[in-house]
């Protein structure tokens, strides 16, 4: 018996062609039945935008004007300054904006170009999409915030006085990092660095608050404010006053080295009482340099029974390592410990203080020795490694060639 086969039959289907209307080229079907460049020939999408604009910029501040009288912060190439750039644009709503980005320009050249890519409707509902370029002209206007301040340098209104009473300017140099990453000087009008600290000015009190509570979020502060009256109308009953805000700093730096009072001691669970600063943040991160046990002393707690270092980083030397000799801490109980005793070797340099040289005044140690405590000859901070790069540098200074 025969087996019958039945094979199916499928069609395939292909898509004819038209030729275009203008120049004769085969083309798929559209409603225009013209190809894109007879198309692009026939109408310019691009024509109601606006091809060049102008945008003002406060040299001052770096603010942009946002008409009519609103100033923007925007970085060079930001999303923010792009979105102000493209709203500056005349005829954009007769088209749908697919794409937007800047073009490297020479940042003295005072020009900004953005490319676009525009769709458009064009011939019985056909859809072009294309690319142009628009130059923007920035032009500088001093905003009237920056024009006050240059007309009248007094013409703040509050007023916030940052102090540290240090030797140094170590904790200062750490908050002017931060101040720049965090941008916590936007709306600062001028700044003036006198001794022990720096003087911000603001034109509003709420701008001199809202950097104060910055200040205490980042480094251990306590403050204090006063308020002058300049003038006032006795008619209407308004006061017009100058705010000040006086910020101290704890006088407590990283690498300091601190003896504890008693009573901050016992507290803290009998630490130290001979402790270093290992950490400045919104408050201060000591470590006791027998059991390597920490603790966070927040500005509250320090300014209620307040201490000052014995020595700080001025005075750290540098010591060569001639011998090791290691002891049993039993650190297997002391897992939970952050931190822990580093292994130098023979013939490392490290940065310390020579309590045996140094000339001490604290009434706290002073106690703490009378009361039998064992002073260390010397203190170990950190490992140093200045030798090494005085050798690669030498190295590099005897190469041939040099």
């Amino acid at each position: 018996m025969a087996t019958e086969v039945q094979a199916t039959f499928l069609p395939q289907h292909t898509q004819g062609q038209v030729l275009c209307c203008l120049c004769g080229m085969g083309i798929a079907p559209n409603p225009s039945n013209m190809c894109v460049n007879c198309i692009r020939s026939q109408v310019d999408i691009t024509e109601p935008i606006q091809k060049k604009a102008a945008v003002m910029w406060c040299k001052e501040c770096g603010r942009y004007l946002n008409p009519p009288r609103q100033w923007i912060v925007a970085q060079p190439e930001s999303k923010e300054l792009l979105t102000h750039c493209i709203k500056r644009l005349k005829g954009l709503s007769k088209v749908k904006l697919v794409d937007a980005g800047f073009i490297w320009t020479e940042p003295h050249s005072r020009r900004l170009k953005v490319k676009l890519t525009v769709q458009g409707e064009v011939l019985n509902g056909a859809i072009l999409q294309e690319s142009l370029v628009i130059e923007y002209i920035v032009e500088t206007h001093m905003c009237p915030d920056c024009a006050r301040v240059a007309a009248n340098p007094n013409v703040w209104n509050a007023c916030a006085q940052v102090r540290q009473h240090v030797p140094h300017k170590r904790t200062f140099f750490y908050l002017e990092q931060l101040i720049l990453k965090f941008n916590a000087d936007a709306n600062c009008l001028s700044m003036k660095e006198i001794h022990e600290g720096v003087d911000f000015y603001f034109s509003s009190k709420s701008h001199a608050l809202k950097f104060v509570d910055f200040l205490q979020t980042v480094v251990p502060v306590r403050f204090r404010h006063d308020k002058q009256l300049v003038s006032h109308n006795e008619h209407q009953g308004t006061y017009n006053y100058k705010y000040t805000f006086s910020v101290e700093i704890v006088p407590i730096c990283k690498d300091d080295l601190i003896c504890l009072p008693q009573r901050v001691a016992n507290s803290l669970g009998s630490l130290g009482p001979i402790v270093l600063c290992t950490r400045v943040t919104s408050s201060l991160t000591l470590l006791d340099l027998n059991t390597l046990r920490t603790a966070q002393i927040d500005a509250n707690a320090y300014w209620r029974a307040p201490y000052t270092p014995m020595l700080g980083s001025r005075q750290l030397v540098e010591f060569v390592v001639l011998d090791i000799e290691l002891l049993d801490l039993h650190m297997a109980s002391m897992r939970w410990l952050k931190h822990r005793l580093c292994v130098l070797h023979p013939g490392d340099t490290a940065l310390g203080y020579d309590l045996t040289t140094a000339n001490l005044v604290d009434p706290e140690l002073e106690r703490c020795i009378n009361k039998g405590m064992t002073v260390p000859d010397v203190v170990l901070v950190r490992k140093s490694y200045e030798e090494a790069r005085r050798k690669q540098k030498k190295r590099g200074a005897s190469a041939p060639g040099s």
